[in-house]
């Protein structure tokens, strides 16, 4: 029987983490090579893309997709966590729209950010969270960041509900920090639901005990299209043994040479998927091969 691999669009209930939402897949699927991409915070919720046994090693794939978050900021009031899980450690005025307003303009396009001293980047070899819960402030070096919008969908003071639609790397519990401070107050973030995942959506999305693997495991030749930095590439079947031996990929090998470099991905059929390759200077590198194809 071929193990179970693919791609699962996880909806991740707020007030489990997301090592947890993983548990109720790996029983439907008598496997434990599961693996999510990029965490959600035990309060949060929304969209958890999950890798499921070779396609774990597809994960490279998917780390450059921006992202898309509906939040609720609480203004006037601050945790050390910047959530709901943390302590109470500021209060503040909460400050009219209009000062809001002002200050969103500074935060679109290209940032710097710096990470919430409770977040999971590495200082000196520990987690920031690590140093922070043992009392000793993590010094975090900003990171330069890309919001494309911020979008106001509500504002009932001290609430403000937003959509934000930005890069990797960006902390929204940072946002609600710089944000509260550039209005002149202090804010965290109440509630907060990733929708989107590049070209993934939470409206897809399945809540972890709705999981069926016949209907919600994506194979590769139905995700991979979806992904728009991959590219694909039809081999001629007489090659396909060289290919899942690592031997260098040559142009002459496949039904339609690539255009242009980039990264591809090497099919053998409408289905079964050899390899992951990089072309660079009319040369291919391997980053991922499934010998798994060849039974």
């Amino acid at each position: 029987m071929t193990p179970p691999s693919g791609l699962v669009l996880l909806d991740k209930p707020a007030g489990i983490t997301s090592f947890q939402a993983l548990a109720p897949l790996k029983k439907a699927l008598a496997t434990r090579q599961v693996g999510h991409l990029g965490t959600l915070d035990r309060f949060a919720g929304g969209l958890l893309p999950v890798l499921v046994g070779a396609s774990t090693r597809l994960a490279f794939l998917f780390e450059d997709a921006d992202k898309a978050y509906q939040a609720v900021f609480v203004f006037g009031r601050s945790t050390d966590t910047l959530d709901p899980e943390g302590k109470l450690v500021a209060e503040a005025r909460v400050p009219e729209r209009e000062s809001i307003e002002r200050a969103l303009v500074g935060f679109i396009g290209e940032v710097e950010q710096v990470p919430p001293e409770y977040s999971a980047v590495h200082v000196g070899g520990k987690r920031a969270y690590q140093l922070a819960r043992a009392g000793r402030r993590p010094v975090l070096a900003p990171r330069r960041i890309h919001i494309k919008s911020i979008e106001i969908r509500r504002y009932s003071p001290p609430e403000l509900e937003i959509a934000v639609d930005c890069s990797k790397g960006t902390y929204i519990r940072a946002l609600a920090r710089d944000l509260g401070k550039q209005a002149g107050s202090c804010a965290y973030v109440s509630r907060l639901s990733r929708t989107r995942v590049g070209d993934f959506r939470l409206e897809e999305a399945v809540a972890p005990e709705g999981f069926d693997p016949a209907r919600d495991l994506q194979p590769p030749s139905r995700f991979l299209p979806r992904l728009g930095t991959v590219g694909l590439l039809r081999l001629d079947a007489r090659r396909r043994r060289e290919v899942l031996n690592g031997n260098p990929l040559q142009q002459q090998w496949c039904l339609q040479p690539a255009a242009r470099d980039g990264c591809y991905a090497v099919f053998d059929g409408p289905e079964c998927l050899l390899a992951v390759v990089r072309l660079s200077g009319g040369r291919y590198e391997y980053r991922a091969v499934f010998p798994e194809a060849a039974g």
